[in-house]
């Protein structure tokens, strides 16, 4: 998803980058190794300890990656900070709030600084009527992370502060399904196996967007 999503960037090498939403860092790792980015891994559920281990062992320092314990809704970062955001496969989970852009994201960017997410969502709005397969691996509540294309286009226009460069499904749709659907060891991934066996995969996309600070 990362790598479809910065095809062709505009985020200049060296740029200071926060990976929001880092997980685990295998993201940020990415960002600094083959994009070049100075990067803060920015994320709520992991522990710093433990992904700057990984980054060790990963052959990286401080200098160039530093994970941070963060809630993307209360940044605790200097105002226009960072030259880019990225977020990969976790802004739906806070970015949906209308307001949230202009007054939680975009003040730690720097003017003419650049936003690239991608997010896991519908092809067509469903909420009303769910269908059947989709509810063999989520509930309706998990679901309410899922929105489309258009959702996402009213949500990144209605920010005053920032340019949409372009909104779009992305193309990886079936080879990340795949990767996600084979890890054997991950609960998750082997629960969404019931609804990708039923067909529900024709419910769902992936969703990126590039936006620009004004």
């Amino acid at each position: 998803m990362q790598e479809e999503m910065l095809l062709n960037h505009k985020i200049p090498a060296g740029s200071l980058v926060c990976d929001l939403g880092s997980g685990q860092g295998h993201t940020s790792v990415m960002l600094v190794k083959d994009y070049g980015f100075k990067v803060y891994a920015a994320d709520l559920w992991s522990e710093p300890q433990e992904n700057r281990s990984f980054f060790y062992k990963m052959g990286l320092t401080l200098e160039q990656i530093t994970p941070v314990k963060a809630d993307a809704t209360a940044l605790p970062f200097e105002k226009e900070f960072f030259d880019a955001v990225v977020s990969t496969d976790s802004y739906n989970y806070w970015g949906r709030d209308p307001k949230y852009l202009d007054e939680k994201l975009l003040p730690f960017v720097k003017h003419g600084g650049y936003i690239y997410c991608c997010v896991p969502g519908l092809k067509k709005d469903c909420h009303d009527n769910l269908p059947k397969e989709l509810l063999l691996s989520w509930t309706p509540e998990q679901l309410a992370y899922l929105r489309d294309i258009a959702y996402w286009t009213e949500i990144v226009n209605s920010s005053r502060d920032a340019e949409v460069i372009s909104i779009y499904e992305m193309e990886s749709n079936e080879n990340v399904w795949v990767d996600w659907l084979n890890q054997e060891e991950n609960e998750i991934a082997v629960h969404c196996r019931k609804t990708m066996d039923a067909g529900g995969g024709k419910y769902l996309n992936f969703i990126a967007f590039v936006l620009r600070k004004k």
